[in-house]
C-alpha cells in the first residue's frame, strides 16, 4: 500500500473517532482524568513501543538536521544524556545517583537505562497496569530485575518515604498532572537531602509582562491537545520555576529545549503512514486514534511558538 492510500484510509478511521473527539471540550475531574490516562496509556503504550521502542518520550536532535527513521533511537538515548548533563549529573561514581524514582515512568526505559548507566536501583510508578507490567517483563527479560521495579501509582500520592531518592527523573509526564504544585511538592519530598530532581515536560509559552492569560485561538488549539491525550489545564515554565522557588530548592535552571525537539513529532506522523504503522494503529483501538488525529496540532503548537518543550531542574537542599 502506497503512503497516498495509507494516509486516505488513516483519516477515514480517524472521522470514527471525531464526534467523541469533539465532543469532550470540558475539563475531567480527578477521577475521571486518571482514568482516561491509565485506558490512554494502557491501549496505546504496546503501539508506540512496536514502531518506536521502549523509550516513550522526544529525541533530542541538532537544529534544522535532516534525520531518518533510524537516527530517532539514538536521539532518544541522547535526551536522557542531555537532560543529565543539564541538571550537573556528572560521571564522577562519587556523586551518581544510587536510588532513583521514575515518576511516569511508561514501559521503564528511562529507569532501566539509568539503572544500568549507575548502577542504581530505580522505581518507577505509572497509572497504567499495561505499562507497569509490561515494565517489569522487560526488567525480567534484561537481568534488571534486581535492580529495576515497577507499581501503579498516582504522582500526586507517591508510595515512598521522604527523602528516598538521590535522583527524582521525571520525563514527559508532568504536563498529566492537574495540579502542578501538589506534584512538585511531592517531587521535593521524596527527594533525598542533596538529590536532583529533573523535569522534562511540555509546556505553554511564558506570558509576557502585560498579559494575563494566553490568546483565545492559543487555548482553543491547547484544549484540543488536552482532549485527546487526557492532560489537565497547561502551565509555563516559569510557573513551574516559581512552584520549586517557593519550596526554597536550589541550583533551580530552565532551558527552552523546542528545537531540539522539532523534528520528532513529523517523524512519528510518517511513522503512521505506513503499512506497519496503520495496521498497529487501528489494533491498539479509538483512544490511540483519537491521539493520533491531533499530531499535526503538536506540531502547529510548537511552529507558533504556543508549545515549549522544556526541562527544569533543581537541587534539594543538604
Amino acid at each position: 500500500m502506497e503512503n497516498e492510500e495509507i494516509y486516505f484510509a488513516f483519516s477515514f478511521a480517524c472521522e470514527s473517532v471525531k464526534c467523541e473527539f469533539t465532543a469532550a471540550t470540558s475539563t475531567p475531574d480527578a477521577r475521571a482524568l486518571q482514568e482516561g490516562i491509565a485506558e490512554f496509556y494502557d491501549q496505546s503504550s504496546g503501539l508506540w513501543e512496536d514502531i518506536w521502542g521502549d523509550h516513550m518520550h522526544h529525541g533530542f536532535y541538532d537544529p534544522d538536521s535532516n534525520v531518518s527513521r533510524s537516527d530517532h533511537p539514538a536521539a532518544q538515548i541522547r535526551m536522557i544524556e542531555e537532560s543529565l548533563r543539564f541538571a550537573g549529573i556528572t560521571d564522577d561514581p562519587a556523586k551518581q545517583p544510587k536510588t532513583i524514582v521514575d515518576v511516569g515512568c511508561g514501559i521503564g526505559g528511562s529507569s532501566r537505562y539509568l539503572a544500568r548507566k549507575f548502577g542504581a536501583e530505580c522505581q518507577g510508578i505509572t497509572l497504567s497496569p499495561v505499562q507497569a507490567g509490561r515494565a517489569n517483563v522487560l526488567a525480567k527479560d534484561e537481568g534488571l530485575a534486581d535492580k529495576v521495579s515497577f507499581q501503579v501509582a498516582d504522582a500526586l500520592k507517591q508510595p515512598f518515604p521522604d527523602g528516598q531518592f538521590d535522583l527524582v527523573w521525571c520525563m514527559e509526564s508532568g504536563e498529566h498532572m492537574p495540579d502542578k504544585a501538589k506534584f512538585v511538592n511531592e517531587l521535593a519530598r521524596v527527594a533525598a537531602p542533596g538529590g536532583t530532581i529533573i523535569i522534562v515536560t511540555w509546556c505553554h509559552r511564558d506570558l509576557g509582562p502585560s498579559e494575563e492569560d494566553l490568546e483565545p485561538w492559543e487555548k482553543k488549539l491547547l484544549n484540543r491537545i488536552c482532549n485527546a491525550y487526557y492532560l489537565p489545564e497547561w502551565c509555563s515554565t516559569s510557573d513551574y520555576v516559581k512552584l520549586l522557588q517557593s519550596l526554597s530548592l536550589q541550583d533551580i535552571q530552565a532551558a527552552d529545549w523546542s528545537e531540539r525537539v522539532a523534528p520528532f513529532w513529523p517523524a512519528v506522523i510518517r511513522s503512521a503512514f505506513t503499512w506497519k504503522g496503520f495496521i498497529s494503529l487501528l489494533r491498539s483501538g479509538l483512544k490511540a486514534i483519537k491521539g493520533a488525529l491531533v499530531m499535526p496540532l503538536m506540531i502547529q503548537g510548537y511552529q507558533k511558538g504556543v508549545i515549549k518543550f522544556a526541562i527544569i531542574t533543581c537541587r534539594k537542599p543538604e
